[in-house]
């Protein structure tokens, strides 16, 4: 089993410090794969239990799961963050995580990638400042689901569902890169593959080949 553990700093700028809490987002339905995507054995261990370890290893402020109902496999002592209702997909999540928000910045994870690593994140954290967020990106395609968002995107993920036209996570992040409180971190070739979905069977199929 591959090392994810990590360590992270809290960091002044000036007389702002950078905290974190870490929420992991497994809101999904599942119809392509079957099953509950979280459940999926990966190497040995359910994958919600691989995620939760990685985060973990942040040692965040706070751990928070997203999820629609609070899912039977969620450890007791993890809180459950449920969708705004009603659910309109990952941005009702996000928005009722950040409505929460006690720190000044959330590291936002989702169940479906197997293969991300400790380092991608580490280096999210350390491009983040207080009133700034990161996001990753390869072309034109933002990973709005692996990310760093700070404690002011607040007002615009809950003006954005009040809105209803268009609640893509694309179409949000983008709004938050115009309005400067998130950077682009270009992904290399090579952290690409991290950023994977596993989505279908056949997905997962593909992971286990060596």
């Amino acid at each position: 089993m591959e090392n994810l553990e990590v360590r992270a700093t809290k960091v002044d700028f000036g007389q702002r410090r950078k905290t974190l809490t870490a929420v992991l987002f497994t809101g999904g339905l599942s119809r392509r794969m079957g099953a509950d995507k979280a459940t999926l054995p990966i190497a040995g261990e359910p994958l919600w239990a691989r995620q939760v370890r990685l985060l973990r290893g942040f040692q965040p402020d706070v751990l928070w799961i997203s999820a629609r109902a609070r899912p039977a496999w969620c450890p007791s002592e993890i809180e459950v963050i449920t969708d705004e209702s009603p659910s309109r997909g990952p941005l009702s999540g996000l928005s009722a995580a950040l409505q929460k928000l006690s720190t000044s910045h959330l590291l936002a994870v989702a169940i479906d990638l197997p293969q991300m690593t400790a380092e991608p994140l580490s280096n999210l954290w350390s491009l983040a400042q207080p009133g700034c967020g990161v996001i990753p990106a390869h072309n034109d395609f933002l990973e709005p689901l692996c990310a760093i968002y700070p404690a002011e995107a607040t007002t615009n993920a809950a003006a954005a569902l009040s809105r209803g036209e268009d609640v893509s996570m694309q179409s949000f992040a983008r709004a938050l890169l115009h309005e400067n409180r998130m950077k682009i971190y270009p992904l290399s070739e090579s952290e690409r593959r991290l950023f994977h979905n596993v989505n279908t069977p056949q997905d997962l199929e593909h992971l286990s080949r060596p």
